[in-house]
């Protein structure tokens, strides 16, 4: 998709002398694009906003991001950004940073995870607009069956495997060789007391850790599920094809965002889907690695960008601040299904009458822990997933060593990926 194909003008009125600010977005169902017009509205001339649409995966996103910005095109005043992107934009120059002022105000009442994925060099670069985390969904029945109650006794990785195991049911998660799998890597690897990296913010000299006792334990269990319980195509599977194999006859549980609630909701209405499934369905906090340690939930979202060779900085930041309001977020989360940035959204009896799970999602939000925060963190997320890939064939013993040699290989440019 070429970026300026998906050009739409938004809100209403406006004339040629009425600074026109675009904001370049991931492509959602139009909630962004409400946002843009009601901010127009808001501004009562002062600017109007106009979107302009990315492509669908997040990778596509960031390569016609950067390709402008490299070109110091004045033509991106806001840009929706994948979180693990932050750094690279804001090392490169690209990003303009806020001020102390701005930033006390942008962060005031958000989640820890999601000023944490804003902030570059102790600065906030970018202003978080809505954050994300994965939940365990499983069916009670399968979860009973096998003498598990996840809503209210954490349980570990080992107790899902044997549980699917001893029920003929399957485990769930993302395989496919792209970001989507990273993100379960990483979440693996956090919950065992590890990280990908030791010290990310080091760029070219960061020291990988997988070949460690978490990076083995990470290992090993997605090689326990892709061998014994993953539906067939977990090699290919991202979000939508996890929901699909969870809900069929075989699911029992599943590792997924927030959203596939929604989905599955909507599923019932169109009548793809018995509504006796859904009232099924179970939430609880992604498992543990080991017993005793409290997992790490992935932790995902958008922040938004203002760019740093823009005309109209200034109003932009007038817009970010409409966009990521606490009425913005509520707003964007009854219509997207994605979560907020903001703490008190979640305490709202909308939202709580349509996420019964709000209180989980924040804080597994809150207490998440992100990806490397890197301004290499394509190469980095590239090699971890290649050599990790496919799953069935990862091996404890050499998988995170070889991870970690790419990852070097590849920092210090010795290796192509």
């Amino acid at each position: 998709m070429v970026v300026g194909a998906g050009l739409v003008a938004c809100g209403g009125g406006g004339d040629s002398s009425t600074p026109t600010l675009t904001w370049y977005t991931n492509p959602d169902n139009g909630g962004q694009e409400d946002l843009a017009n009601q901010c127009t509205d808001a501004a009562e001339g002062a600017y109007r906003i106009e979107i302009s649409e990315l492509p669908s995966d997040a990778d596509s996103q960031r390569e016609q991001l950067v390709r402008r910005l490299a070109a110091n095109d004045s033509s991106i005043d806001l840009m929706s950004l994948d979180p693990v992107f932050v750094p690279e934009f804001a090392e490169a120059g690209f990003l303009r940073s806020f001020s102390d002022d701005e930033a006390s105000t942008l962060t005031q009442d958000v989640l820890d995870g999601a000023v944490t994925t804003s902030t570059w060099n102790d600065e906030l670069v970018a202003a978080p607009f809505w954050a994300n985390t994965q939940l365990l969904w499983y069916r009670r029945s399968v979860a009973e069956q096998a003498g598990l109650d996840p809503e209210n006794q954490p349980v570990t990785w080992d107790q899902i495997i044997g549980a699917a195991e001893q029920t003929g049911t399957t485990v769930d998660v993302t395989g496919a060789r792209y970001e989507g799998y990273m993100v379960w890597i990483n979440s693996l690897v956090a919950s065992a007391g590890g990280q990908i990296l030791e010290d990310p913010a080091a760029g070219k000299d960061a020291t990988p850790t997988l070949d460690t006792d978490a990076g083995r334990s990470a290992a090993d269990i997605i090689r326990r599920v892709g061998r014994d319980v993953a539906a067939p195509g977990l090699s290919t599977a991202i979000e939508e094809d996890a929901r699909a194999a969870f809900q069929s006859d075989d699911g029992g549980f599943m590792v997924n965002w927030p959203y596939v609630y929604g989905a599955m909701l909507a599923a019932v209405e169109d009548g793809s889907l018995d509504q006796s499934v859904v009232d099924d369905i179970g939430w609880a906090r992604v498992p543990r690695v080991d017993e005793g340690t409290e997992s790490a939930p992935p932790l995902g979202g958008i922040n938004i960008g203002i760019g740093a060779f823009g005309k109209h900085q200034d109003l932009a930041v007038e817009a970010v601040n409409c966009i990521t309001s606490e009425d913005s977020q509520k707003a964007y989360m009854l219509a997207e299904g994605n979560p907020a940035a903001k703490s008190a959204v979640f305490d709202d009896p909308e939202i709580i009458e349509k996420f019964p799970m709000a209180d989980l999602i924040r804080t597994s939000i809150d207490q998440a822990t992100p990806r490397p925060q890197s301004p290499y963190y394509p190469d980095i997320s590239a090699a971890t997933v290649r050599e990790f890939h496919p799953p069935a064939s990862v091996n404890p013993d050499s998988t995170p060593r070889n991870a970690d040699d790419l990852i070097v290989n590849v920092l210090q440019d010795k290796q192509l990926l």
